[in-house]
């Protein structure tokens, strides 16, 4: 059955679109391109829609019904930690909003399964190693308070109006399937040490005092093959889930403590979090 991709033309959505072509699935790609690139989707048709419009409701669940989806990845959202402080009531429209109108749709629609892609953001500083799904949440800026009422947006539609639903929460995602399909953004901190390097520039790095050994931070790394399997595999359990809602953390599966214990702050680029407070989904 068809599976619609929410932000297919993104980095991670486009690494998923094409994960779910190559093991036999028909995909449904939805963009509206605002920071995806269309050529990542290769010969897989687009369906361009800003989902935070106020047509979202009516095009997205037009497009469930025609394609006959059965299940929804929603990766769509905005996520430098740095633009949500200076510009906070757009990270809160979008993030939330787009939650809003993806689960509306399925509910009008009568699909029942959906994997959000989350942040581990929501748990904000936890002196915790590694996180766990109880960890507390206490986002410290808004993109992560977005994320998590995203979650609740999520959790609530799944319980009144009988979908089954999961949040995969994770950091720094890293790597590439294809060439193709690269991360080029420039707010994240692999593809920025890349384009020093090119134009033969020093990458700044902020905070020299953290307690880790050589006092720069420490953060956790998944590859984005492994965070696009992650998706399918959440999906699939999805089919025959008993509980509304549930929550996964995706990580590397190592723990790596600093000399004394201590933590990174979770903040904008380049700052960091301890290496791994998540495990991979079982």
């Amino acid at each position: 059955m068809p599976i619609l991709v929410v932000g297919a033309a993104g980095y991670i959505g486009s690494h998923i679109a094409h994960a779910l072509v190559e093991r036999g699935e028909s995909v449904v790609a939805v963009d509206d391109l605002s920071t995806g690139s269309s050529q990542r989707l290769g010969r897989l048709p687009l369906h361009r829609i800003d989902v935070t419009s106020a047509e979202a409701v009516g095009a997205l669940s037009e497009l469930m019904l025609e394609k006959q989806v059965d299940g929804v990845i929603h990766l769509a959202a905005r996520k430098a930690v740095g633009e949500s402080t200076r510009e906070p009531l757009l990270y809160y429209s979008h993030n939330i909003d787009g939650v809003v109108n993806v689960a509306a749709a399925m509910a009008a629609a009568g699909v029942r399964q959906v994997v959000l892609s989350s942040t581990a953001a929501v748990y904000g500083e936890s002196g915790e190693a590694p996180l766990t799904e109880d960890a507390p949440t206490n986002p410290i800026n808004p993109y992560g308070r977005s994320k998590l009422v995203g979650e609740w947006v999520l959790g609530d539609s799944a319980a009144a109006y009988g979908l089954r639903a999961a949040s995969l929460r994770y950091f720094n995602v890293a790597g590439a399937g294809d060439r193709a399909l690269a991360d080029r953004g420039l707010t994240n901190l692999i593809p920025l040490v890349v384009d020093a390097a090119q134009r033969g520039s020093a990458v700044e790095i902020f905070g020299d005092d953290f307690p880790t050994p050589d006092g720069t931070c420490v953060r956790d790394y998944v590859h984005v093959a492994d965070v696009a399997a992650a998706h399918l595999a959440v999906l699939d359990r999805l089919r025959n889930a008993r509980e509304p809602h549930r929550v996964y953390n995706i990580g590397g599966g190592r723990v790596e403590r600093s000399r004394s214990g201590g933590r990174c702050p979770a903040g904008e680029l380049p700052s960091c979090r301890i290496s791994d407070g998540v495990q991979a989904p079982r």
